[in-house]
Parts: C-alpha cells; sequence; structure tokens
C-alpha cells in the first residue's frame, strides 16, 4: 500500500509505503487500540450507571449480583448439607459412645453423672483467624477418627470388664442362707451322730425349716436328687469344674438342666437325710476335691471395689485362694460327715 500526506496547501507531501506486513501488524494495533478504548469507556459507563441507578444498568447489575448471590448460596447449602450430614454421623456416634461410657462406668462402679460433668477450664484469651471450609472439615475428619478410636477403647473394656464380672459371678460367693449363723464350720470334728473323729466336708447354716436357700453363683442345675445321707440335695455347676452342693433341704424349686442365677432361691432349708435337725450344708467342690466354703464367702466379703478392674483390665478375675487340707477339729452341730480316709468324694446318682 502506497499512502501520500499533503498538507492543506499543497506546499508539501509525504509518501508512506506499507508493505502487507506492516498493514496487518497497523490494523491490529489500531482494533486493540479501539478494544482498550471501548473496554475503558463500557467499563466507566457501566460503573457511573451503576453508582447513580442508571434504568437498564441498574437493571443489569441486579441481574449479575443476583446470580452471583444464588450461585454463592447453592455453594453454601451444598456445603451446609455435607457438614449437616457429617454433624448427624458425629452425634450418633457421640451416643453410642455416651451409652457406652455409662455401661463401663456401672461395670466399674462409676456414678455415670461424675463422667458427665464437664471438667473446669480456662486461661488467657489469644484471637486467632477464623476457620475456612477446608480447616472445619479437617478438623471433623480428626474428631470423627478420634471418636472411632474411643468407641473402640470402650468397646473392648466393656467386654473385658463384662468377662471379669460374670467370671465373679459365678465363683460361690453369695451366703446360701441370707444372714444365716454359721453352726458347723469344714474340718475334722466329732461326728454328732455317732460320736467318732470325721472330715465335714462343708458348712452348717442353721435356721428353721422353709427358710429360703439361694445361690452361691450363677451356673446349671447339673442334679437334683435324694440322696441318703445329703437328703434333699442340689447341686450347680459354675463352670472350670467348680460346683456348689445343697443338702438336708425340705422343697427344691429347680430341676437338672435349670439355669439359675446368683442369689436365685433353689429351695427350702430341712432336715432331710443324715440330719440332727433343719440346717442347710453347703459344700464346695473344685476339681472334685471338697474346698472350705468359708474362704470363698469371704473372698466374697472383700472383693476389690470394681475401680480396680477398670485400672487392671488384663488382670484376670479373682478367685478366691484354695484351702489347704484340712488339720483341726471342731465339735458342732450335726450335719453330713465322711470318714478321715477320702479327701474327695461325689454322691452316688
Amino acid at each position: 500500500m502506497h499512502l501520500i500526506i499533503t498538507d492543506a496547501w499543497l506546499a508539501r507531501s509525504r509518501a508512506i509505503y506499507l508493505s502487507g506486513t506492516k498493514l496487518v501488524l497497523a490494523g491490529f494495533v489500531a482494533a486493540l487500540a479501539l478494544m482498550l478504548v471501548a473496554a475503558g469507556l463500557y467499563h466507566w459507563v457501566f460503573l457511573k450507571g451503576a453508582r447513580e441507578g442508571w434504568p437498564v444498568i441498574g437493571a443489569l447489575v441486579k441481574l449479575m449480583v443476583k446470580d452471583e448471590f444464588d450461585q454463592r448460596d447453592r455453594f453454601l447449602r451444598e456445603n451446609l448439607d455435607v457438614m449437616a450430614k457429617r454433624v448427624g454421623e458425629m452425634q450418633a456416634k457421640m451416643l453410642q459412645l455416651e451409652a457406652l461410657g455409662e455401661r463401663v462406668s456401672g461395670l466399674a462402679g462409676v456414678n455415670p453423672n461424675e463422667i458427665k460433668t464437664p471438667p473446669g477450664r480456662g486461661g488467657v484469651l489469644v484471637g486467632g483467624p477464623s476457620l475456612s471450609m477446608q480447616e472445619l472439615q479437617a478438623t471433623l475428619t480428626e474428631l470423627d477418627k478420634l471418636t472411632d478410636q474411643r468407641v473402640d477403647l470402650m468397646t473392648v473394656m466393656e467386654s473385658r470388664l463384662f468377662d471379669q464380672k460374670v467370671k465373679k459371678m459365678m465363683v460361690p460367693t453369695q451366703e446360701p442362707v441370707a444372714g444365716g449363723n454359721l453352726g458347723s464350720s469344714f474340718g475334722w470334728r466329732i461326728d454328732p451322730l455317732n460320736g467318732r473323729s470325721a472330715l465335714h466336708t462343708g458348712l452348717d447354716f442353721p435356721a428353721a425349716s422353709g427358710t429360703a436357700v439361694l445361690a452361691a453363683a450363677g451356673g446349671i442345675v447339673v442334679s437334683q436328687e435324694y440322696h441318703p445321707e445329703y437328703g434333699n440335695l442340689v447341686e450347680i455347676d459354675h463352670g472350670n469344674e467348680l460346683v456348689t452342693r445343697y443338702a438336708h433341704v425340705s422343697r427344691v424349686f429347680v430341676k437338672k438342666g435349670d439355669l439359675v442365677k446368683r442369689g436365685q432361691k433353689v429351695a427350702e432349708v430341712g432336715t432331710t437325710g443324715r440330719s440332727t435337725g433343719p440346717h442347710l450344708h453347703f459344700e464346695v467342690l473344685v476339681q472334685g476335691v471338697f474346698q472350705d466354703p468359708q474362704k470363698f464367702l469371704n473372698a466374697g466379703r472383700q472383693l476389690p471395689v470394681a475401680p480396680m478392674a477398670m485400672a487392671q483390665p488384663n488382670r484376670p478375675a479373682m478367685s478366691p485362694q484354695l484351702p489347704q487340707p484340712p488339720v483341726a477339729a471342731a465339735p458342732t452341730s450335726g450335719g453330713t460327715t465322711v470318714s478321715p480316709a477320702p479327701v474327695s468324694a461325689n454322691p452316688p446318682r
């Protein structure tokens, strides 16, 4: 392209020659300059119209702002729905953890109200930046993991405490006659019927006929029969080869195969069999060997409080110390005895 430029009086003239490349470049620069001017003018007019509330521009601004707010509200609602779901899950886990805590505290002998009391807290306030959505979600995720860990821990503790409680309930530490007085202890004595030295294989609890006989521990009735020496006899197996016998009773309220719980009434005091008067003859056998029931009953009175089990969850449930073979004689009231030779015995079926 060849351009000739002259002044008004044609006194001077100037010729400009533009090649194709220069022409394209000049057009691009001119178009860019025009776009910048138009954008600046549009921006100035738009801002001025928005500030002064020009009709058309004001309506456009309202539409744009409304659309932006709608998008923000939609984003917030979506995030709030997600957060509400997370909070609901956390509430469910907290309720589960609270229920576990109440059960564990009950097994441990701790008042649940003491656990629910919030601890005192305080200190100097040092402000910090507001939490972002990402930081809040990270905090909830961390709390979720911590809650899962606490639930698992409380579940294990509940299982172990329950196992210890069951084991303790299966040890015959409950007195078979409530408030009963001991009439004849375990050991060698002068037999009240024949006047000879004999081994008294249990404890005698004198009581009026019809007095309730209670199961010393939970277990299964393995024998309910009449024996020439024991009279009406109830035998309960507590597991781990631990058996208790209740002899000379007048009435029996359980039968073979029944599952009984600790403290349940299984019979009534009587004077059946080899007996000089109404009383309960109570025996404890471990692996078929007679043991002193008094040591089991004493262990029941001296059982440690439940928090000790919580402090040492891996420690096995306490079991009473097995007595040494009896060596002393104590002539007392009548009851079932055996001759000095045998140390273990089972009544014939």
